[in-house]
Order: structure tokens, then C-alpha cells, then sequence
């Protein structure tokens, strides 16, 4: 490869990147709060995120920071101020070499299934890749060290380490309890897909629920119907189907947040 090749490389998947936390803000997967990363495509022991800022402000390479995977620090001396949680991703990318994509996100539908002890699991085909137990809850409690703050967020390396545990055996979504949840995948665009379906399986399971206790405490008939769910044959075919049509919900969240003000992207 080239280097006028390699440049153009780095220069798609930055453009990729901004459009990634563009398209996560306008769907509501992220606010003001949350991120994407991606590893770098011509060095795997490096990782990108933006500078500490929201999501939707992201536009230009300049808001970008470069981290090591080995210790979540950045490349360059005197970087900018990043995420406090950056070790999500630098944890992830250190154990995990295939994932090339990490989203966090703190998405209100989602917070329910990480302290209700009611699992989260696939609604419909477009959340398949949940499987069909659904993702596991990792709750940072049973991993704080006593120094550490109990404020519910990855500061160290030893309570990313343990999330990035999670992620072991094809898991592609983990719940953290009373915070949020994380997703991985092999690009930008399936880790962007999968958090967007995360949350919308979440508020369509919500709503299920409700309309099943409201009808069992109205209805007549005992046992009320039970919720059918994906079943494993299901939510694993349903997945792979998916994963080869991820270009055009992309192309068009793209023209969504081209098309709107808020959003700019100079790369």
C-alpha cells in the first residue's frame, strides 16, 4: 500500500467515525454523553476517540485523539483532555484483536434491563445478534478495588479488563448495571447498528411487558400468553441475514445527518 493509499485509508474511516457519532446522536443512542472508537487500520495497537467533548459536536480530524491499546495513554505528547472512560475501548481492543469498532452509550430504554433483573432478549429480527438469552449485565460493583471511586465509571485498567471479559465466546453487546451498555463489532457501521437496535429492542421489550401485565390484570384467561421471544435458531439467522445489508440503513443515517444543521463534518 501506498502511502497517498494508507492516507486515504485513515482520512475514510475518520469520515466514517464523525458520521458514526453523528448518526448515534440523532437516534438518541447518545446525548450529550457517550462514544465511538475505532482501531486504527494500519496499526492495531492503536486506537481513536475524540477529545472530551459531545458526540455531536465532533467534525473535523482535529477533534480526534489517538491512544495506545497497551495503556489507554495518547500517542501524541500534550494531547487534549479525553474521556475519562477510554478504557472501555483500550481494554476491548487488547483482548479482543478482531474487534475493529466500540460504542458506549448510556441510552435511557436500555437502563432498566441493567437493574431489574429482567434480561434483555431479542423482540425482533433486527436485534438477533442479542442472542437468545440476551446480553449478560456486568455490574462494576464486584470489581471496584477499595481505592477506587464508586461513581460507576471505568477510570482503571483492571475494571475495563473485566468488562472487556464479558465480550469472551461471541458476546457483542454487554449491559453495565445503572449505567449503560457497550457494543463491539468488526466496523463502525455494525457496532453503530447494533447499538441503535439495542436500544430500540429495549423500549419494544418495555413496551411488551407492559402491555402483558396490563392484559393478564384485565383478562380472564390464566396463565397469561407468554412474551415469544427470537428463539436461538432465530436470533442467529436473523443476524447473519442482517450483517450483509448494514450499507443501507448506513447510506441513509448518513444523509440524515448531512441534511441537518447541527451536524459538520470536515473530514
Amino acid at each position: 500500500m501506498t502511502t497517498t493509499e494508507a492516507d486515504a485509508v485513515v482520512e475514510g474511516l475518520i469520515r466514517k467515525f464523525i458520521h458514526g457519532s453523528h448518526i448515534l446522536h440523532y437516534h438518541g443512542v447518545v446525548d450529550a454523553y457517550g462514544h465511538l472508537s475505532f482501531r486504527h487500520p494500519l496499526r492495531s495497537d492503536i486506537f481513536v476517540m475524540a477529545k472530551n467533548m459531545p458526540p455531536a459536536a465532533i467534525s473535523s480530524p482535529d477533534d480526534l485523539i489517538q491512544y495506545w491499546v497497551e495503556n489507554a495513554e495518547p500517542v501524541e505528547e500534550g494531547a487534549p483532555k479525553g474521556y475519562v472512560e477510554r478504557r472501555i475501548h483500550s481494554e476491548i481492543y487488547k483482548r479482543h484483536h478482531n474487534v475493529n469498532a466500540v460504542v458506549h452509550a448510556h441510552a435511557d430504554a436500555v437502563i432498566p434491563f441493567t437493574i431489574s433483573g429482567v434480561p434483555l432478549r431479542p423482540c425482533y429480527h433486527m436485534a438477533g445478534f442479542l442472542g437468545t438469552d440476551g446480553p449478560p449485565v456486568w455490574d462494576i460493583a464486584d470489581h471496584y478495588f477499595r481505592s477506587d471511586i464508586p461513581d460507576m465509571l471505568v477510570r482503571h485498567e483492571h475494571l475495563g479488563r473485566s468488562l472487556a471479559q464479558t465480550f469472551d465466546g461471541g458476546n457483542v453487546v454487554t449491559l453495565m448495571r445503572g449505567h449503560g451498555f457497550t457494543a463491539i463489532s468488526l466496523s463502525i457501521e455494525d457496532a453503530v447498528f447494533r447499538a441503535i437496535y439495542t436500544m430500540k429492542n429495549a423500549a419494544i421489550q418495555s413496551s411488551t411487558l407492559s402491555l402483558s401485565a396490563a392484559s393478564a390484570a384485565t383478562s380472564d384467561v390464566s396463565p397469561a400468553p407468554a412474551i415469544r421471544y427470537l428463539s436461538r435458531s432465530e436470533a442467529w439467522s436473523a443476524a447473519e441475514t442482517l450483517s450483509g445489508t448494514i450499507s443501507r440503513p448506513w447510506q441513509l443515517w448518513v444523509e440524515e445527518v448531512e441534511a441537518s444543521p447541527l451536524y459538520s463534518n470536515a473530514a
